[in-house]
């Protein structure tokens, strides 16, 4: 983690990191004003707070309560050398607690991560750089050997050189790469989160079974899903990329909709509108842009490549970004090596989608052909030690698709997870599927994997296949585990040289029947692609180019950013329309509008029902007001100060609708109750003296919103760098 210090006034200084600022100060005697404390005084805290965090996950987990367990540090300073220090961690806990959970306790706090570091004893490297960016990756390279080349199956270059080229892209984009997370629970098996320093909502997961291959894979996803978009998939741009000269890519093309929001010509071909609009009722007004949300300007569109014919096709951008999520995007050291990578994730999630679906049962990969594999044998075993039993599954279904699957089961939770994964290599794929199964999580995440199940309809549920698509913890059926198999094992091999087995690849999915579109994406030399097999790669279900399009942001943006200067009328508009919409009241505003707000404000947290209050207020309906804080105490999870503020308004509302009561005979003692700086507020906004509770006033151009400006700085490096590119296309 990156944390950026800035000198303030006197002996303050404050540290950023990601949404957050740490003020520290010195004592009077130090010449401070004691208005903080200090930088050391953060440091002896960190470690009492840490280790009451561990306590606190071991209890909610065995929901014991901890209103009476008390923990307390102290540091014993030896006199005859201040840096050598004891960190003394007492723990009171209360009488009726079993052995077993005290001892549970104390283990708990020898997991602190502050006290692990301590005493494993950081290395502090100091050194005077010319520019803090330009120094962007060199945290990366640490995990190189200097001088070596370790090649693996599948890639065309030795990690080294592939970790080097990718940084190096990376650090002409002028983007800092750090890494926040390693994990290597079980032997063999590496995992990593990297993300961009100055814009944290751009990270990636990488895994391997080094940290070498680990590193490269999480690099290879940044340079992806830079080159893709996928960063800034459903987010706002501003009105500054929105009329740029291109908004996503220098080749895209823009198509007005025809009379009466008709298709224009020219977007897809006969095959693809088959499938994206069956019944004719895709309108063009479905398709405009979410990222620009620039209507006058119509659909944009990118080109992809049929392979079928090798003709150009325009997908618009909309019905990219609300079907096929992340899916069908890949990099590489070479197009063949990033088409084959494409290529065996489009198969893995739609083969993974096919066995869940139709509940199909698979055959176990036999003991003497896993005895091939001593490094999978090892993780394997590590799971099961810890008392995790481990299952390996052939599910190519009869030797047609390259694609394996490692689940796991949980007998303390009752809990499955299946993994799958897929290359045109046995050897790889059954590698993918266990570093996938373990990729970011320790011991303790696999507590949460769901149940199995008989009920088909919740397995056959939509939501159910996006939850494996994102993180693989959908619910799998009982069937899963019989041991009457519907295909017969096959110790399958489509490998070859890159280019081979990306021609096998493409051979499969036109044996299916299946047209696919693939376009190049080179920034500064990477090799990059997204392919899209129509009927087949989607994540999405098609109707929801209609009926939950990312484009509704369209109809609230404008007016949501810019709250705070609408008259009367354009108020009951917007609520009307947000009445009108049928969109869940609990959806989050930020989803809503593509608007990156921190976490931790009012706009972070408000959803859709919260807003309707907030202009039931501003307009003077009360009772509509009064019902929509029924509804948010009865099942909000917000914040406890902000539930208080609502009690408090909900209690102001029914006396002010009593023709009985009047409000100044309450004032007093609500001032007891809710505090009178929370009355002044719940009051002011109850007669309109005052409106819209904690949003800070913002506008189209996101003043204040620091969040999506970072993640828009982010884009807009990418988004030089093609232009950069174009230009010096034209030029030659």
């Amino acid at each position: 983690m990156e944390i950026k210090t800035h000198f303030l006034d006197n002996l303050r200084i404050s540290a950023t990191f990601d949404d957050y600022e740490v003020i520290t100060d010195q004592p009077i005697r130090y010449k401070g004003d004691g208005s903080a404390p200090s930088p050391f005084d953060y440091f002896l805290a960190s470690s009492a707070l840490c280790a009451a965090y561990f306590i606190k996950v071991y209890c909610q987990a065995r929901d014991i309560p901890t209103e009476h367990i008390r923990l307390a540090q102290n540091n014993i300073v030896d006199p005859e050398n201040r840096y050598q220090q004891i960190f003394k961690i007492q723990v009171e806990l209360p009488e009726g607690l079993s052995d077993k959970d005290r001892q549970g306790i104390v283990r708990a706090v020898d997991r602190c991560t502050v006290k692990k570091v301590i005493q494993t004893g950081p290395d502090f490297q100091v050194e005077v750089v010319e520019s803090l960016a330009s120094d962007a990756q060199a945290m990366l390279m640490d995990v190189t050997d200097a001088g070596g080349e370790t090649y693996i199956l599948g890639k065309d270059l030795p990690l080294e050189q592939t970790i080097e080229d990718m940084t190096g892209v990376l650090q002409q984009l002028g983007m800092k790469i750090e890494v926040s997370s390693w994990r290597n629970i079980v032997p063999h098996v590496w995992s990593l989160n990297i993300r961009d320093a100055a814009s944290p909502l751009c990270f990636t997961n990488g895994k391997g079974s080094t940290k070498q291959s680990a590193l490269c894979s999480a690099l290879g996803e940044f340079i992806e899903r830079l080159n893709c978009n996928f960063f800034y998939n459903d987010q706002y741009f501003g009105e500054e990329l929105a009329h740029a000269e291109f908004v996503h890519y220098p080749n895209e093309r823009w198509f007005k909709p025809g009379p009466d929001d008709a298709l224009p010509e020219g977007l897809l071909d006969d095959h693809c509108w088959a499938i994206y609009n069956p019944d004719g009722e895709l309108r063009g007004s479905h398709l405009i842009d979410t990222n620009s949300g620039n209507v006058e300007r119509g659909i944009c569109a990118i080109p992809y490549v049929r392979q079928s014919d090798g003709e150009t096709v325009y997908f618009p951008s909309n019905l990219i970004e609300n079907l096929f999520l992340s899916n069908g995007m890949s990099a590489g050291n070479n197009p063949d090596e990033a088409h084959v990578q494409c290529l065996s994730e489009i198969f893995e999630r739609a083969v993974k989608k096919q066995i869940i679906e139709q509940e199909i049962v698979l055959p176990d990969v036999p003991p003497s052909v896993l005895d091939k594999y001593p490094d999978v044998l090892a993780g394997i075993a590590a799971l099961e030690q810890q008392g995790f039993p481990v299952v390996v599954k052939d599910a190519s279904l009869g030797g047609r698709f390259p694609v394996m699957c490692v689940t796991l089961m949980n007998p303390k939770t009752g809990g499955v997870f299946a993994s799958f994964g897929a290359h045109p290599s046995f050897a790889v794929a059954l590698e993918r599927s266990l570093t996938e199964l373990l990729q970011g999580r320790s011991f303790e995440g696999l507590n949460d994997v769901p149940k199995p199940t008989f009920n088909s309809l919740a397995v056959q549920e939509p939501e159910n296949f996006v939850d494996h698509f994102i993180d693989s913890t959908g619910i799998i059926s009982w069937r899963f585990f019989s041991d009457r198999a519907d295909h017969a094992f096959h110790e399958w091999d489509f490998s070859g040289s890159n280019a081979e087995e990306a021609a096998a690849l493409f051979a499969i999915l036109q044996d299916l029947g299946k047209q696919v579109y693939v376009a190049e994406f080179n920034v500064l030399g990477t090799s990059a692609c997204r392919i899209l097999v129509p009927d087949y790669s989607e994540v999405y279900l098609v109707e929801d180019l209609i009926w939950d399009n990312t484009n509704k942001a369209l109809a609230f943006r404008e007016d949501i950013l810019t709250i705070h200067r609408l008259d009367e009328a354009a108020l009951q508009a917007l609520l009307d329309r947000l009445e009108d919409s049928q969109l869940d009241q609990y959806m989050d505003i930020r989803t809503l509008i593509g608007v990156e707000f921190d976490e931790n404000t009012v706009w972070g947290q408000l959803t859709i029902l919260e807003l309707k209050i907030m202009l039931s207020l501003a307009l003077g309906q009360w009772v509509e007001a009064l019902d929509g804080v029924a509804e948010f105490l009865q099942y909000n999870d917000n914040t406890v100060e902000r539930n208080l503020y609502y009690q408090a308004m909900e209690t102001v509302l029914e006396i002010t609708l009593d023709e009985e009561l009047q409000l100044s005979d309450f004032m007093h003692n609500l001032n007891r109750m809710f505090t009178p700086e929370v009355m002044q507020r719940v009051v002011s906004n109850v007669h309109g003296e005052d409106r819209f509770d904690g949003l800070t006033p913002t506008d189209m151009r996101l003043t204040g919103v620091d969040k999506h400006l970072r993640l828009l700085e982010s884009y807009q490096k990418l988004h030089q760098a093609r232009a950069r590119e174009a230009a010096a296309e034209r030029a030659s």
